[in-house]
């Protein structure tokens, strides 16, 4: 099973992630999500799996390219995934795909319930399908 990290070199939080996997022996995919951003679909993934209400939850809401964009005012699920494929400086950061488990590293600590997983037995719901 392959673990991947969507990974911002310049972000501490990701930084720090990286390193708690590695404490964990977990070596993962690294993947730098701002040269090669996660298309929409993928996005949508992260959202069903996190299980969050709105994409919103994955945004970076702070930051200026998010108002400049006039995202506060967007309702659509679909508008707010294309803005974070298209500016993935939205995108909030890091986060770890383990199989079909997908964290948010804020606080690195949360991505360590993923890592654990015992894949072979009580599998969860693929939200890739």
């Amino acid at each position: 099973m392959s673990t991947k990290i969507y990974h911002n070199p310049q972000c501490s939080k990701s930084r720090q992630t990286l390193a708690l996997m590695r404490e964990h022996r977990v070596e993962p995919e690294i993947v730098e999500y701002m040269k090669t951003p996660p298309s929409v679909e993928t996005l949508r993934g992260f959202v069903k799996a996190m299980r969050m209400k709105s994409p919103r939850e994955l945004m970076r809401t702070k930051e200026a390219e998010y108002k400049e964009l006039g995202l506060a005012g967007e309702d659509d699920p679909e508008k707010l995934l294309a803005a974070m494929h298209d500016h993935p400086r939205l995108m909030e950061r890091p986060i770890v795909v383990n199989g079909p488990r997908v964290a948010l590293g804020r606080p690195p600590e949360n991505v360590l319930e993923i890592l654990d997983y015992d894949f072979d037995r009580n599998d969860p719901p693929d939200p890739w399908k």
